[in-house]
């Protein structure tokens, strides 16, 4: 969406992706992120701009996306009914979708959003995106930033016994 309006295009043409945990250590794929099947950097390039200040601007506006909708509804389980109603859509239908969502990725050892063949029996199946090394080495800052939160949650406070 955010994609589509910087470049004035419908959103159903723009194929981005963001993976990793679902907070602000999350990854944004500009490598291969697309308007018409044209790489956003070349276009970025045609018009004189730079990808650093798009970055900037659609990674605050994403990351940040849910304190918009708190502040729009007095609430963010909005959001988050719209995208299970969607996703249990997917499984009835068998739709075979691919879409970015959560499951245990055992070389990470924690659960992390990647694209993923959702259909009747949930993830079918996981497929592993070309990354830049960047990209690559930001996935593994996600994950590494998810199993510290774990480590919090699972020790337990040494007050509370």
């Amino acid at each position: 969406m955010h994609l589509g309006k910087y470049f004035g295009v419908d959103p159903a043409h723009v194929e981005a992706q963001v993976i990793g945990d679902h907070g602000t250590s999350q990854v944004f794929l500009w490598s291969t992120a697309r308007v018409g099947g044209v790489p956003v950097q070349a276009l970025l390039k045609q018009r004189g701009e730079k990808l650093d200040d798009l970055r900037k601007t659609v990674e605050q506006q994403v990351r940040y996306a849910n304190i918009t909708i708190i502040e729009g509804h007095d609430a963010s389980q909005y959001g988050i009914g719209i995208v299970l109603a969607r996703i249990a859509e997917m499984v009835l239908k068998d739709e075979r979708a691919v879409i970015p969502i959560g499951s245990f990725q055992e070389r990470f050892g924690v659960t992390l959003s990647l694209p993923s063949v959702v259909g009747r029996n949930g993830i079918e199946a996981v497929l592993d995106p070309e990354l830049s090394d960047e990209e690559r080495a930001s996935l593994q800052k996600s994950a590494n930033t998810l199993k510290e939160a774990l480590k919090d949650v699972a020790t337990p406070d040494a007050r509370s016994t």
